[in-house]
Protein backbone atom coordinates (compact mmCIF):
# COMPACT_ATOMS: atom_id res chain seq x y z
CA UNK A 1 0.00 0.00 0.00
CA UNK A 2 1.29 3.45 -0.81
CA UNK A 3 1.61 6.33 1.64
CA UNK A 4 -1.47 8.45 2.27
CA UNK A 5 -1.51 12.19 1.90
CA UNK A 6 -0.65 14.93 4.31
CA UNK A 7 -3.12 17.09 6.17
CA UNK A 8 -1.71 20.17 7.92
CA UNK A 9 -3.96 22.21 10.17
CA UNK A 10 -3.63 24.81 12.93
CA UNK A 11 -3.76 23.86 16.60
CA UNK A 12 -5.02 26.32 19.20
CA UNK A 13 -1.51 26.26 20.68
CA UNK A 14 1.24 24.43 18.83
CA UNK A 15 3.44 22.74 21.43
CA UNK A 16 5.84 20.52 19.47
CA UNK A 17 5.80 17.80 16.79
CA UNK A 18 5.83 14.10 17.72
CA UNK A 19 6.40 10.97 15.67
CA UNK A 20 3.94 8.22 16.66
CA UNK A 21 4.55 4.73 15.27
CA UNK A 22 1.38 2.62 15.50
CA UNK A 23 1.34 -1.16 15.10
CA UNK A 24 -2.04 -0.99 13.30
CA UNK A 25 -4.25 1.69 11.77
CA UNK A 26 -5.78 3.15 14.96
CA UNK A 27 -9.20 3.95 13.52
CA UNK A 28 -11.87 2.82 14.05
CA UNK A 29 -11.02 2.17 17.74
CA UNK A 30 -12.85 -1.17 17.86
CA UNK A 31 -10.41 -3.16 19.98
CA UNK A 32 -8.35 -2.47 23.07
CA UNK A 33 -4.90 -1.76 21.65
CA UNK A 34 -5.99 0.65 18.93
CA UNK A 35 -8.46 2.32 21.30
CA UNK A 36 -5.55 3.38 23.52
CA UNK A 37 -3.56 4.60 20.48
CA UNK A 38 -6.45 6.49 18.85
CA UNK A 39 -7.62 8.34 21.95
CA UNK A 40 -4.03 9.17 22.88
CA UNK A 41 -3.50 10.71 19.44
CA UNK A 42 -6.79 12.58 19.73
CA UNK A 43 -6.01 13.93 23.21
CA UNK A 44 -2.47 15.00 22.26
CA UNK A 45 -3.71 16.65 19.08
CA UNK A 46 -6.40 18.57 20.94
CA UNK A 47 -3.75 19.69 23.45
CA UNK A 48 -1.64 21.18 20.65
CA UNK A 49 0.84 18.42 19.72
CA UNK A 50 1.53 18.06 15.99
CA UNK A 51 1.24 14.31 15.38
CA UNK A 52 3.24 12.73 12.57
CA UNK A 53 1.63 9.29 12.42
CA UNK A 54 3.36 6.24 10.99
CA UNK A 55 1.10 3.21 10.91
CA UNK A 56 1.27 -0.32 9.61
CA UNK A 57 -1.71 -1.64 7.72
CA UNK A 58 -3.16 -4.88 8.98
CA UNK A 59 -6.53 -5.54 7.30
CA UNK A 60 -7.57 -1.93 7.97
CA UNK A 61 -7.87 0.81 5.34
CA UNK A 62 -6.55 4.38 5.61
CA UNK A 63 -8.72 6.72 7.67
CA UNK A 64 -9.97 10.17 6.69
CA UNK A 65 -10.71 10.95 10.34
CA UNK A 66 -7.08 10.41 11.34
CA UNK A 67 -6.12 13.09 8.81
CA UNK A 68 -8.03 15.66 10.88
CA UNK A 69 -5.91 14.79 13.94
CA UNK A 70 -2.45 14.47 12.38
CA UNK A 71 -0.23 16.85 10.40
CA UNK A 72 1.16 13.88 8.46
CA UNK A 73 0.16 10.24 8.03
CA UNK A 74 2.31 7.56 6.45
CA UNK A 75 1.06 4.02 5.85
CA UNK A 76 3.31 0.99 5.53
CA UNK A 77 2.74 -2.65 4.62
CA UNK A 78 3.79 -5.34 7.06
CA UNK A 79 6.11 -8.04 5.79
CA UNK A 80 4.45 -11.46 5.37
CA UNK A 81 5.96 -14.32 7.43
CA UNK A 82 8.12 -15.71 4.62
CA UNK A 83 9.69 -12.30 3.94
CA UNK A 84 10.62 -11.79 7.61
CA UNK A 85 12.84 -14.88 7.65
CA UNK A 86 15.23 -15.85 9.18
CA UNK A 87 13.44 -16.03 12.54
CA UNK A 88 16.00 -14.07 14.53
CA UNK A 89 13.50 -11.59 15.97
CA UNK A 90 9.83 -11.81 16.98
CA UNK A 91 7.64 -11.79 13.87
CA UNK A 92 5.47 -8.95 15.25
CA UNK A 93 8.64 -6.81 15.34
CA UNK A 94 10.53 -7.90 12.22
CA UNK A 95 7.42 -7.73 10.05
CA UNK A 96 7.36 -3.99 10.82
CA UNK A 97 10.88 -3.35 9.57
CA UNK A 98 10.51 -0.73 6.85
CA UNK A 99 13.14 1.35 5.07
CA UNK A 100 10.74 4.20 4.25
CA UNK A 101 9.85 4.49 7.94
CA UNK A 102 13.52 4.59 8.91
CA UNK A 103 14.32 7.21 6.28
CA UNK A 104 11.51 9.49 7.49
CA UNK A 105 12.51 9.17 11.14
CA UNK A 106 16.09 9.93 10.15
CA UNK A 107 15.18 13.30 8.58
CA UNK A 108 14.79 15.19 11.88
CA UNK A 109 15.35 15.00 15.64
CA UNK A 110 11.67 15.02 16.68
CA UNK A 111 10.74 12.78 19.67
CA UNK A 112 9.42 9.32 18.81
CA UNK A 113 6.62 7.42 20.56
CA UNK A 114 6.75 3.70 19.73
CA UNK A 115 3.32 2.14 20.28
CA UNK A 116 3.94 -1.38 21.55
CA UNK A 117 7.00 -3.60 21.38
CA UNK A 118 5.78 -4.42 17.86
CA UNK A 119 7.08 -1.10 16.48
CA UNK A 120 10.53 -0.99 18.11
CA UNK A 121 12.71 -2.42 15.32
CA UNK A 122 14.61 0.91 15.13
CA UNK A 123 14.50 1.76 18.83
CA UNK A 124 18.20 1.08 19.48
CA UNK A 125 19.52 2.25 16.11
CA UNK A 126 22.69 4.35 16.60
CA UNK A 127 21.22 7.18 14.48
CA UNK A 128 18.64 7.81 17.21
CA UNK A 129 20.89 7.78 20.27
CA UNK A 130 20.34 11.49 20.93
CA UNK A 131 16.58 11.40 20.25
CA UNK A 132 13.80 11.24 22.84
CA UNK A 133 12.44 7.68 22.44
CA UNK A 134 9.42 6.52 24.40
CA UNK A 135 7.76 3.10 24.27
CA UNK A 136 4.12 2.54 25.19
CA UNK A 137 3.74 -1.03 26.48
CA UNK A 138 0.24 -2.46 26.10
CA UNK A 139 1.11 -5.76 27.80
CA UNK A 140 4.00 -7.79 29.08
CA UNK A 141 4.08 -9.02 25.53
CA UNK A 142 5.85 -12.37 26.00
CA UNK A 143 3.48 -13.30 28.81
CA UNK A 144 0.48 -12.30 26.68
CA UNK A 145 1.62 -14.64 23.89
CA UNK A 146 2.29 -17.42 26.36
CA UNK A 147 -1.25 -17.13 27.68
CA UNK A 148 -2.65 -17.05 24.14
CA UNK A 149 -0.78 -20.30 23.46
CA UNK A 150 -2.39 -21.99 26.47
CA UNK A 151 -5.84 -21.29 25.03
CA UNK A 152 -5.03 -22.17 21.39
CA UNK A 153 -6.47 -25.46 20.13
CA UNK A 154 -4.66 -25.54 16.79
CA UNK A 155 -1.30 -27.27 17.35
CA UNK A 156 0.63 -25.31 14.69
CA UNK A 157 -0.78 -22.02 15.88
CA UNK A 158 0.08 -22.92 19.48
CA UNK A 159 3.68 -23.72 18.51
CA UNK A 160 3.96 -20.37 16.73
CA UNK A 161 2.64 -18.49 19.77
CA UNK A 162 5.06 -20.27 22.10
CA UNK A 163 8.00 -19.56 19.79
CA UNK A 164 6.95 -15.90 19.54
CA UNK A 165 6.68 -15.71 23.33
CA UNK A 166 10.27 -16.98 23.74
CA UNK A 167 11.53 -14.53 21.12
CA UNK A 168 9.69 -11.64 22.76
CA UNK A 169 11.11 -12.45 26.18
CA UNK A 170 14.64 -12.29 24.78
CA UNK A 171 13.93 -9.24 22.63
CA UNK A 172 12.49 -7.26 25.55
CA UNK A 173 16.03 -6.14 26.47
CA UNK A 174 15.81 -3.58 23.65
CA UNK A 175 13.77 -1.45 26.07
CA UNK A 176 17.04 -0.41 27.76
CA UNK A 177 17.40 1.97 24.79
CA UNK A 178 14.17 3.79 25.61
CA UNK A 179 14.23 7.07 27.53
CA UNK A 180 10.87 6.23 29.06
CA UNK A 181 8.66 3.16 29.19
CA UNK A 182 4.96 3.94 29.56
CA UNK A 183 3.00 1.09 31.15
CA UNK A 184 -0.76 0.62 30.99
CA UNK A 185 -1.49 -1.08 34.33
CA UNK A 186 -0.07 -1.17 37.88
CA UNK A 187 0.88 -4.85 37.48
CA UNK A 188 2.83 -4.16 34.28
CA UNK A 189 4.47 -1.19 35.98
CA UNK A 190 5.76 -3.41 38.79
CA UNK A 191 7.15 -5.91 36.28
CA UNK A 192 8.97 -3.34 34.13
CA UNK A 193 10.25 -1.28 37.06
CA UNK A 194 12.05 -4.39 38.32
CA UNK A 195 13.94 -4.61 35.00
CA UNK A 196 14.32 -1.12 33.52
CA UNK A 197 14.80 2.53 34.44
CA UNK A 198 12.35 5.38 33.79
CA UNK A 199 9.14 3.34 33.87
CA UNK A 200 5.98 5.44 34.21
CA UNK A 201 2.41 4.27 34.78
CA UNK A 202 0.15 5.98 32.24
CA UNK A 203 -3.40 4.57 32.35
CA UNK A 204 -5.25 3.62 29.18
CA UNK A 205 -6.64 6.36 26.96
CA UNK A 206 -10.34 6.06 26.18
CA UNK A 207 -13.26 8.11 24.79
CA UNK A 208 -15.00 9.02 28.04
CA UNK A 209 -14.75 12.43 29.68
CA UNK A 210 -17.05 11.36 32.50
CA UNK A 211 -19.03 8.41 33.84
CA UNK A 212 -22.17 8.07 31.71
CA UNK A 213 -23.85 5.20 33.57
CA UNK A 214 -27.63 5.59 33.84
CA UNK A 215 -29.40 5.10 37.18
CA UNK A 216 -32.27 2.63 37.16
CA UNK A 217 -32.36 -0.87 35.75
CA UNK A 218 -32.08 -2.76 32.49
CA UNK A 219 -33.67 -5.89 31.06
CA UNK A 220 -30.62 -7.99 30.20
CA UNK A 221 -27.04 -8.83 31.12
CA UNK A 222 -24.30 -8.11 28.57
CA UNK A 223 -21.00 -9.66 27.55
CA UNK A 224 -19.14 -7.82 24.78
CA UNK A 225 -15.89 -8.35 22.94
CA UNK A 226 -14.22 -9.38 19.69
CA UNK A 227 -15.46 -12.98 19.51
CA UNK A 228 -12.80 -13.87 16.96
CA UNK A 229 -10.26 -13.73 19.80
CA UNK A 230 -9.93 -17.13 21.51
CA UNK A 231 -9.83 -15.54 24.97
CA UNK A 232 -13.18 -13.81 24.38
CA UNK A 233 -14.85 -16.91 22.98
CA UNK A 234 -13.62 -18.86 26.01
CA UNK A 235 -15.19 -16.23 28.30
CA UNK A 236 -18.49 -16.37 26.39
CA UNK A 237 -18.60 -20.17 26.57
CA UNK A 238 -17.85 -20.02 30.31
CA UNK A 239 -20.75 -17.62 30.85
CA UNK A 240 -23.15 -19.76 28.85
CA UNK A 241 -22.27 -23.18 30.24
CA UNK A 242 -21.24 -22.43 33.81
CA UNK A 243 -23.15 -19.27 34.75
CA UNK A 244 -26.28 -18.53 32.74
CA UNK A 245 -27.20 -22.18 32.29
CA UNK A 246 -27.96 -21.93 36.04
CA UNK A 247 -30.03 -18.75 35.63
CA UNK A 248 -33.23 -17.64 33.89
CA UNK A 249 -31.92 -14.08 33.50
CA UNK A 250 -31.41 -12.86 29.88
CA UNK A 251 -27.84 -12.69 28.59
CA UNK A 252 -26.92 -10.87 25.39
CA UNK A 253 -23.52 -11.60 23.84
CA UNK A 254 -22.41 -8.82 21.48
CA UNK A 255 -19.31 -8.92 19.32
CA UNK A 256 -17.69 -9.45 15.97
CA UNK A 257 -16.96 -12.70 14.13
CA UNK A 258 -18.48 -15.37 16.41
CA UNK A 259 -17.56 -18.93 15.48
CA UNK A 260 -20.12 -21.46 14.27
CA UNK A 261 -19.45 -23.42 17.47
CA UNK A 262 -20.42 -20.44 19.61
CA UNK A 263 -23.50 -19.68 17.48
CA UNK A 264 -24.72 -23.28 17.87
CA UNK A 265 -24.11 -23.22 21.61
CA UNK A 266 -26.12 -20.01 22.05
CA UNK A 267 -29.01 -21.45 20.03
CA UNK A 268 -29.51 -24.10 22.74
CA UNK A 269 -30.70 -21.48 25.25
CA UNK A 270 -33.86 -19.41 24.86
CA UNK A 271 -32.70 -16.74 27.32
CA UNK A 272 -29.28 -16.22 25.68
CA UNK A 273 -29.00 -14.25 22.44
CA UNK A 274 -26.25 -13.06 20.09
CA UNK A 275 -25.82 -9.62 18.56
CA UNK A 276 -23.46 -10.19 15.65
CA UNK A 277 -21.18 -7.28 14.60
CA UNK A 278 -23.10 -4.42 16.20
CA UNK A 279 -22.30 -0.95 14.87
CA UNK A 280 -21.00 1.82 17.11
CA UNK A 281 -24.44 3.36 17.71
CA UNK A 282 -26.05 0.04 18.54
CA UNK A 283 -23.13 -0.98 20.76
CA UNK A 284 -23.37 2.26 22.75
CA UNK A 285 -27.07 1.64 23.23
CA UNK A 286 -26.46 -1.89 24.49
CA UNK A 287 -23.75 -0.70 26.87
CA UNK A 288 -26.10 1.89 28.38
CA UNK A 289 -29.23 -0.27 28.53
CA UNK A 290 -27.75 -3.42 30.09
CA UNK A 291 -28.46 -3.95 33.78
CA UNK A 292 -25.29 -5.98 34.45
CA UNK A 293 -22.09 -6.13 32.43
CA UNK A 294 -20.57 -9.57 32.98
CA UNK A 295 -16.87 -9.62 32.07
CA UNK A 296 -14.84 -12.70 32.95
CA UNK A 297 -11.42 -13.30 31.47
CA UNK A 298 -8.84 -16.05 31.77
CA UNK A 299 -5.89 -13.94 30.73
CA UNK A 300 -4.68 -11.42 33.31
CA UNK A 301 -2.39 -9.33 31.09
CA UNK A 302 -2.33 -5.57 30.60
CA UNK A 303 -5.68 -3.92 31.15
CA UNK A 304 -8.92 -4.78 29.43
CA UNK A 305 -10.28 -1.63 27.81
CA UNK A 306 -13.70 -3.26 27.66
CA UNK A 307 -13.65 -2.98 31.46
CA UNK A 308 -13.00 0.77 31.29
CA UNK A 309 -15.80 1.06 28.73
CA UNK A 310 -18.25 -0.80 30.97
CA UNK A 311 -17.35 1.27 34.03
CA UNK A 312 -17.99 4.51 32.14
CA UNK A 313 -21.10 3.44 30.21
CA UNK A 314 -22.72 0.59 32.15
CA UNK A 315 -24.53 -0.01 35.39
CA UNK A 316 -23.34 -2.96 37.53
CA UNK A 317 -20.09 -4.58 36.41
CA UNK A 318 -19.40 -8.19 37.46
CA UNK A 319 -15.93 -9.63 36.84
CA UNK A 320 -13.68 -12.47 37.91
CA UNK A 321 -10.34 -11.86 39.62
CA UNK A 322 -8.11 -12.07 36.49
CA UNK A 323 -10.09 -9.23 34.88
CA UNK A 324 -9.16 -6.70 37.57
CA UNK A 325 -5.87 -8.16 38.83
CA UNK A 326 -3.32 -5.34 38.99
CA UNK A 327 -5.59 -2.81 37.24
CA UNK A 328 -6.53 -0.53 40.15
CA UNK A 329 -10.19 -0.83 39.11
CA UNK A 330 -11.40 -3.40 41.60
CA UNK A 331 -13.37 -0.84 43.64
CA UNK A 332 -15.76 -0.14 40.78
CA UNK A 333 -16.73 -3.78 40.21
CA UNK A 334 -18.23 -6.86 41.82
CA UNK A 335 -15.41 -9.41 41.91
CA UNK A 336 -16.29 -13.12 41.86
CA UNK A 337 -14.09 -16.08 42.76
CA UNK A 338 -15.72 -18.65 40.48
CA UNK A 339 -18.85 -19.49 38.45
CA UNK A 340 -20.93 -20.32 41.53
CA UNK A 341 -20.07 -16.98 43.12
CA UNK A 342 -20.91 -15.19 39.85
CA UNK A 343 -24.34 -16.86 39.74
CA UNK A 344 -25.15 -15.65 43.24
CA UNK A 345 -23.93 -12.08 42.60
CA UNK A 346 -25.92 -11.79 39.36
CA UNK A 347 -29.08 -13.04 41.09
CA UNK A 348 -28.66 -10.43 43.82
CA UNK A 349 -27.86 -7.49 41.51
CA UNK A 350 -30.70 -8.38 39.13
CA UNK A 351 -33.16 -7.35 41.85
CA UNK A 352 -31.42 -4.04 42.61
CA UNK A 353 -31.63 -0.62 40.98
CA UNK A 354 -28.42 1.14 40.00
CA UNK A 355 -28.79 4.25 42.15
CA UNK A 356 -27.39 7.77 42.25
CA UNK A 357 -25.21 6.59 45.14
CA UNK A 358 -23.84 3.76 42.97
CA UNK A 359 -23.08 6.37 40.29
CA UNK A 360 -21.26 8.61 42.77
CA UNK A 361 -19.20 5.68 44.03
CA UNK A 362 -18.31 4.76 40.44
CA UNK A 363 -17.12 8.30 39.75
CA UNK A 364 -15.06 8.29 42.93
CA UNK A 365 -13.48 4.91 42.14
CA UNK A 366 -12.29 6.09 38.71
CA UNK A 367 -11.17 9.56 39.85
CA UNK A 368 -8.74 11.65 37.84
CA UNK A 369 -6.31 8.76 37.31
CA UNK A 370 -8.30 7.57 34.30
CA UNK A 371 -8.91 11.06 32.85
CA UNK A 372 -7.72 11.08 29.25
CA UNK A 373 -7.18 14.86 29.26
CA UNK A 374 -5.08 14.76 32.43
CA UNK A 375 -3.07 11.80 31.19
CA UNK A 376 -2.38 13.65 27.93
CA UNK A 377 -0.85 16.45 30.03
CA UNK A 378 1.21 13.90 31.98
CA UNK A 379 2.49 12.48 28.70
CA UNK A 380 3.33 15.95 27.36
CA UNK A 381 5.35 16.57 30.51
CA UNK A 382 7.28 13.33 29.97
CA UNK A 383 7.97 14.18 26.33
CA UNK A 384 9.35 17.57 27.39
CA UNK A 385 11.56 16.12 30.13
CA UNK A 386 15.34 15.93 29.52
CA UNK A 387 16.92 12.98 27.79
CA UNK A 388 17.99 10.16 30.08
CA UNK A 389 21.76 9.76 30.33
CA UNK A 390 22.51 6.16 29.33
Amino acid sequence: MSDAGVNIYSHPVNLFPLHVIAFDVPYPPTYGGVMDVFYKIKALSEAGVDIILHTFTYQRPPSDLLETLCVEIHYYDRLPPMRSLPIDLPHIVKSRKNQALFDRLNQDDIPILFEGLHTTFYLNHPNFVNRKRMVRMHNVEWDYYQQLARQERNLLRRQYLLAESRQLQNYEQILHAADQILTISPADTTYYQSRFEEVHYLPAFHPYDKVESLPGNGTFCLYHGNLEVAENEQAAVFLIEEVFAQLDIPLLIAGSSPSETLIRLISNYSHISLRHNPGATEMNQLLSEAHIHVLPTFQSTGIKLKLITSLHKGRFVVVNEPMILGTGLEFGTWVCRDASDMVQVIRRLWKQDFTELDLAQREASLGSLFSTKENAQRLIGLIRSPLRIK
